[in-house]
């Protein structure tokens, strides 16, 4: 059986076991040890399968996603999420619609602290839903904007999927992080834009709330000040070059620490919390990283991105046209697996893909971040929707689901302006 063969075995065979809803960490780890021994030897894949692991749990360069993970869990924990929703909502509150934008305003302030989709999207649902109930907003617009605005978190920076993505391609994280600034405020007013357009047709949707006095609206910025200060300490250090992105996730948890404990905003019980979370998440990441690693040796032996660049090559198409075909995979791939799963696995496929048609490897990562954006919110999986279906216990899913539809739209057109204007993405990171 030849080395291609038995890469598209191993491929097939690990959909087969992610659909049956196997850890995906553990089973890219299984099959790639598998698939390694067979086309190796048994003793080589044992070698691989300690040396991988011990590298990817002893990596210093990886120690930068617990660290940002736990400035989004003190960040949560100390109040920060609900400050943030409380200046949005005095300002714009009043309205058609003001609830859902200040949704989206709070989504983008807290994903710039916290770095997970997951996260930021449990956080918002459980300080805004509340708020938006109370002023009779219908399910449909209130839970699908939560899930769209929580996917932010993967990518205004810190984001966890650029962190892998930068060790996985050897790019530069801190331009990476950069990179994704301008397309995080493109699609903010996107978001935006989209929510003013569909309650102007369907007011009901979401109706105005009060407006705020002028002093209380001047009171309410004092809840922007931590996330503005932690901002500008971690992109400003990266864009100058003070620290490297490991040490700008040790500033920000500290910076996150130390602001919390000066406000006493975190209770002793809220620390523990916080370290407990960070914990269980770093470790879930780690493993996929781990297993990711031992799954893309499996099909560097297996030559298929190697054969899959030079069929490629064959072809006469445009590059547009080629990078076209690789987005439509990641829509589909999206719509059934993890993003985080989705980066690990098909990064070692078409990265070669994209540096020999001559594509900018930085622009690419906030493409296919952008893309699966589009996956936590789409069915099947559509990880965000059922993360506030969770908090929203009394909202049928399909309800969620519809009230994405319209903000995925956004989405769309986000990730398809990035193409014809690449400069979206590069222009800051040029400046570094």
């Amino acid at each position: 059986m030849s080395p291609t063969v038995t890469g598209i075995i191993g491929i097939i065979a690990l959909f087969l076991f992610i659909f049956s809803r196997m850890p995906v960490g553990f089973v890219m780890a299984i099959i790639g040890f598998v698939g390694f021994g067979t086309l190796v030897s048994f003793d080589a894949s044992m070698n691989l399968i300690a040396k991988d692991i011990y590298s990817i749990f002893g990596s210093y360069s990886l120690t930068v996603i617990p660290l940002f993970v736990l400035m989004g869990q003190l960040a949560y924990h100390s109040g920060i999420s609900k400050r943030l929703f409380d200046a949005a909502y005095k300002f714009i509150g009043h309205w058609p619609g003001g609830l859902a934008i200040a949704t989206i305003g709070a989504c983008a302030g807290f994903a710039a602290i916290c770095g997970s989709t997951n996260a930021t999207a449990a956080t918002m649902a459980a300080v805004t839903l509340p708020e938006m109930k109370r002023y009779n907003y219908k399910p449909e617009l209130a839970t699908g904007v939560v899930a769209a605005g929580g996917s932010l978190g993967i990518l205004i920076p810190p984001s966890v999927i650029f962190i892998v993505y930068g060790i996985m391609t050897e790019q530069s994280i801190g331009k990476l992080f950069v990179a994704g600034v301008l397309p995080g405020i493109l699609l903010t007013a996107l978001f935006v834009l989209t929510i003013v357009i569909w309650t102007s047709l369907r007011p009901e949707l979401g109706p105005r709330g009060p407006k705020a006095p002028f002093r209380e609206k001047i009171e309410s910025l004092s809840g922007l000040v931590e996330t503005l200060i932690l901002f500008i300490i971690i992109m400003g250090g990266l864009f100058v070059g003070f620290f490297t992105p490991t040490e700008a996730g040790a500033v920000g948890a500290l910076g996150t620490l130390i602001l919390a404990v000066a406000r006493r905003n975190l209770s002793w019980k809220g620390f523990i919390t916080s370290l407990v979370e960070t914990t269980r998440l770093s470790c879930m990441i780690l493993v996929i990283v781990a297993g990711a690693t031992i799954f893309g040796h499996f099909l560097a032996v297996s030559r298929i991105p190697f054969d899959i660049a030079n069929w490629i090559s064959t072809f006469d198409f445009p590059d547009y046209v080629i990078m076209l075909f690789i987005i439509f995979i990641y829509l589909i791939g999206g719509c059934f697996i993890d993003s985080l799963a989705l980066i690990m696995l098909t990064v070692p496929i078409f990265y070669p893909v994209i540096t020999f048609i001559g594509y900018d490897p930085i622009w690419f990562g906030v493409v296919i971040v952008l893309i699966t954006q589009i996956g936590v919110i789409t069915p099947p999986m559509g990880i965000n929707v059922y993360v506030v279906s969770g908090v929203a216990r009394d909202v049928p899913l399909e309800t969620i689901f519809k009230g994405v539809l319209p903000l995925l739209l956004a989405l769309i057109i986000g990730t398809l302006l990035l193409i014809p204007f690449p400069q979206i993405a590069l222009f800051l990171p040029g400046l570094m």
